[in-house]
């Protein structure tokens, strides 16, 4: 039986990945295979360290949106295929739109034995204020097959992206030059931070102040997530604004260790050289040798699609 990949969009912090694992879990209680697909514009992904925890088989495809980075969308699908998923969420760069004519059609076109092709869900919170995100905001949303509410019920979700109706595909009229100066707004910073703690210490007091300090520090935080794992349990951190209380889940109460790793995704309406200038004087007052194998501050590049179909 050929499984079905779900593509879910909607903007950065909107509740993806979160509307995700919550449909994973009523599907493997239903006895239903799901695997998910990660997407971003750097490597290093806080979700799909996630999803894995949530013992959910995860691929990613990174450098660029699936749009611009379809054949690698491709090759993850395939991957996942050695876990013989019946249903594969495939979520987008928060930042995407047009994905109906640079991922679901080509699918439809081109490979309509190998998978079938669910409509296309953007998620949605509260539309933002400034005109570059509004732009994409507003276009995600138009393009949708299925909009889906922060606090709407994901069994009635499933049931309604699962029932055999395919994609309508809607078509946008979008200006790639606008598109691109719309993403090009946001910095984005990806890092892979290795931390040994002497003595050691928790991870919720290891990463508590580091997170209030980045909610103070960071300009225009559009979207903030922190990822943090020992050998007595992880945490995982989301701020959608400065000065907010963060969203947690985790072992708030894993035991002290001395060996943490930290993942840190940044999308912020702030210059990725400040950026990671910011990043890397706060990690600094942690009190812990640090060891940084991955970090990316940058502007996304123009969008270039791999396919557009009409």
């Amino acid at each position: 039986m050929k499984p079905v990949v779900a593509v879910v969009g909607g903007f950065l912090g909107a509740g993806k990945t979160t509307l995700i694992l919550a449909a994973a879990r009523i599907l493997q209680q239903r006895g239903t295979r799901v695997a998910v697909v990660l997407n971003d514009q750097a490597g290093d992904l806080v979700d799909t360290r996630l999803v894995e925890t949530h013992a959910v088989p995860a691929d990613q495809v990174t450098g660029g949106c699936f749009c611009c980075r379809f054949p690698d969308l491709l090759d993850a699908l395939a991957r996942l295929d050695a876990h013989a998923p019946e249903v594969i969420f495939a979520e987008a760069v928060g930042s995407c739109t047009d994905i109906a004519a640079t991922t679901l059609r080509p699918l439809l076109r081109d490979y309509p034995d190998r998978y079938r092709v669910a409509p296309l869900t953007a998620v949605v919170h509260a539309r933002p204020q400034n005109d570059d995100l509004q732009f994409l905001y507003d276009h995600q949303v138009a393009e949708a097959d299925v909009v889906f509410h922060r606090g709407d019920d994901p069994a009635a979700w499933l049931a309604q992206i699962l029932g055999g109706a395919s994609p309508a595909t809607h078509s946008l009229k979008l200006d790639y030059t606008r598109y691109a100066e719309a993403e090009a707004a946001l910095a984005w910073l990806n890092a892979r931070v290795a931390v040994r703690a002497n003595p050691p210490i928790s991870p919720a007091m290891l990463v508590g102040p580091l997170l209030d300090r980045l909610a103070t520090t960071v300009p225009d935080i559009v979207h903030l997530k922190l990822f943090t794992q020992c050998n007595s349990g992880y945490l995982k951190a989301a701020l959608t604004a400065n000065h907010q209380d963060p969203q947690v889940e985790g072992a708030l109460d894993a035991s002290p260790a001395r060996d943490h790793e930290i993942l840190l995704n940044i999308r912020a309406l702030a210059d990725p050289a400040e950026l990671r200038a910011i990043v890397t004087r706060e990690f600094a007052q942690l009190p812990a040798a640090l060891s940084w194998h991955e970090v990316q501050s940058f502007r996304p590049s123009p969008p270039v699609p791999y396919l557009r179909l009409p």
